[in-house]
């Protein structure tokens, strides 16, 4: 054999060798496609999943709105075509993930059956992959993406490695998701809501956990939990669920909770958790220990309790308080859970993502502790299915009593869009009471009469799961206070 075709024979090994690894990299592939990838959990798992090695993600949606289509566009998940495409759908798939957003006769989920692929809720995904790992679910009526935010926050901190999910972007994280095989933890924050169009369970059902909080029961989501003691039912069936010789945690101010630590299977370990000892210094609240006094970011006795939640945790996993407290005096808060927006200096302005009654009574208890020589002006909207409907106004009942000025907003066309019956502008100001508060249906009447205020030795703080029909919050907080 000649030199030159000594070179053309190894160059032929060579490539026929790289070809043989791409072709069998290929078959290793597993594919796994999201039907309507553009949910705020879906769109965060597929591109979660799409960082792993050996996962081709492909997904298709109606309708995309930001930030999941700028999000998806950045990692290449970006649909080409909005729409149900069925060709999409082949034996080729290892897994379909099905979203909320999608409906039982949606073309792509009836092709996946006919083809017998196997179709995941989101949740039930989650725990599949993440079947051999230390899970610890945080769920309840209430707190959990704080408390969630902040078992994270300090993990990282101590470098300790973690799958996770959680409800709102965290600073210093760059996905809601984060699914890996490194990591032996994983992290999530358990919904009550529902798992898909095809399963009615709800969410927090199928995570099974070996360390479980429940930071409260208040009675939310009355489109599928129709009374009170079918949706604490839903939280005795969680705890059944848990996984051989779990630890509960639970916040022991709440009867119902109380109740159900009760009847606990006999290998579940309970730990009941209140508020702990705190001081406010100057407006700066500090968390009383053995280790000395933990100066702290965050505010609010919800905050306190959610932080004595996510310290039991740690503990679960082989944290120290010491550890523990250590890193906790450096978290930020969650983005939209009593986030600063602006601050002058006679003023200041949070905004929240509360919208159900205890979560509205226990922010703006907070603020009112917070700045007690303030003025508090408050002003929510609502806009959930819950907080629209008649039969459920009556919860919200003095939640805004602690305010000095109050506003609540709704937009009659989002009841419309619901297909809910019309409530007026009296039956919101009976059910909420006082003679602090006034109810607005035009959101540019309620900007107009925000402006007028003065805002001179005052706290402002705007609550909403949406933003007011159209309001950036941000900028619209730093245009009144300056």
């Amino acid at each position: 054999m000649s030199f030159t075709n000594f070179f053309v024979h190894l160059r032929i090994i060579y490539y026929s060798t790289k070809i043989a690894k791409n072709i069998q990299l290929a078959n290793n592939m597993q594919r796994v496609h999201f039907i309507a990838i553009g949910g705020a959990a879906m769109h965060n798992l597929a591109i979660a999943i799409s960082k792993k090695n050996n996962f081709l993600v492909t997904g298709s949606d109606d309708e995309i709105f930001e930030p999941s289509l700028s999000r998806l566009k950045e990692h290449g998940l970006l649909p080409d075509k909005m729409g149900w495409f069925t060709d999409k759908i082949h034996k080729g798939l290892h897994a379909v993930i099905l979203g909320m957003h999608a409906t039982i006769d949606n073309p792509e989920l009836i092709r996946a059956k006919e083809l017998g692929l196997k179709i995941y809720s989101f949740p039930e995904y989650l725990y599949q992959q993440t079947r051999s790992k230390t899970r610890i679910v945080i769920g309840g009526s209430h707190g959990k993406t704080t408390t969630t935010a902040m078992i994270l926050f300090v993990l990282k901190q101590l470098k300790i490695d973690a799958d996770y999910m959680v409800g709102a972007q965290i600073e210093g994280f760059d996905n809601m998701v984060k699914l890996s095989y490194e990591s032996r933890i994983a992290v999530f924050e358990g919904d009550e809501y529902l798992t898909s169009p095809i399963d009615r369970r709800p969410k927090f059902h199928l995570y099974k956990p070996h360390v479980a909080i429940l930071t409260g029961i208040a009675w939310d989501h009355i489109n599928v939990f129709p009374t009170f003691e079918n949706y604490v039912e839903q939280f005795q069936k969680f705890t059944d669920l848990m996984e051989v010789q779990g630890r509960l945690i639970y916040f022991d101010g709440d009867k119902n909770l109380n109740e159900i630590a009760t009847q606990l299977r006999r290998d579940i370990v309970s730990f009941p958790y209140n508020t702990p000892e705190y001081e406010l210094r100057d407006g700066v609240t500090f968390l009383k220990s053995k280790y000395g006094d933990v100066m702290l970011n965050v505010f609010g006795e919800h905050n306190l309790q959610n932080i004595n939640a996510a310290r039991l945790a740690c503990r679960q996993i082989g944290v120290s308080d010491e550890q523990f407290y250590g890193a906790i005096t450096n978290f930020p808060g969650a983005s939209n859970r009593l986030q600063k927006i602006a601050e002058t200096t006679t003023s200041v302005a949070y905004k929240d993502f509360a919208h159900s009654p205890s979560k509205l009574l226990a922010t703006v208890k907070a603020v009112k502790q917070q700045y007690p020589a303030r003025k508090l002006v408050a002003c929510m909207e609502l806009h959930t299915f819950s907080s629209l409907t008649e039969d459920f106004l009556p919860q919200y009942a003095n939640c805004m009593a602690d305010a000095d000025i109050a506003f609540v907003y709704f937009n009659p066309e989002v009841i419309q869009h619901k297909r809910l019956k019309e409530i007026t502008k009296e039956q919101v100001k009976n059910a909420f009471g006082g003679n602090n508060l006034t109810v607005y249906t035009d959101s540019q009447e309620l900007q107009q009469k925000l402006r007028e205020l003065n805002y001179d030795n005052s706290a402002l703080l705007l609550m909403t799961s949406g933003n007011f029909s159209g309001v950036n919050l941000i900028d619209f907080a730093n245009e009144l206070l300056k």
